[in-house]
Formats: C-alpha cells, sequence, structure tokens
C-alpha cells in the first residue's frame, strides 16, 4: 500500500453485494468464501512523500475478513 489512512472513513456505503459484485469469484478464491461487500467512503490519507489529501476510496469487506484491498478512485482537493 503506497498510502496510511488517517482517522476513520467518513460517509461509508455498500455499491455492491453479493453476485452483484464481478470480482466474486476471484475474492472467494484468495481469501475464502464469505458475504463480500464492495463499499465506498471518504477518508483523509498521506501519501508515502507526507502529502496529505482527501480522496475517495473503494474497498472489499468480507464477513470476518476486514478490509481488502483498499483503493484510491478520486483525489478530492
Amino acid at each position: 500500500m503506497y498510502f496510511e489512512i488517517l482517522g476513520e472513513i467518513l460517509w461509508a456505503e455498500t455499491i455492491a453485494s453479493g453476485h452483484s459484485i464481478r470480482e466474486l469469484r476471484r475474492l472467494n478464491r484468495i481469501y475464502g468464501k464469505t458475504t463480500w461487500r464492495k463499499r465506498k467512503g471518504i477518508a483523509k490519507i498521506i501519501l508515502t512523500d507526507g502529502i496529505v489529501k482527501l480522496v475517495e476510496l473503494h474497498w472489499y469487506e468480507g464477513h470476518g475478513k476486514g478490509r481488502k484491498e483498499i483503493k484510491i478512485k478520486k483525489y478530492l482537493e
């Protein structure tokens, strides 16, 4: 990961769940079978060069697995 999340993720919402997730087979194969949700939210992050940004993040969340594959989708500042 080339960034670190500062604080908490705000306005987190589910954008897909179950069979609506395109990557469902891959997620089950890599992390194990569970109830997966694709989520998005807004957070402040710090990049490896020390710059702090406000961004929109997307990630997969599985019951008992936690957040997986967090990625930056949009810089808001």
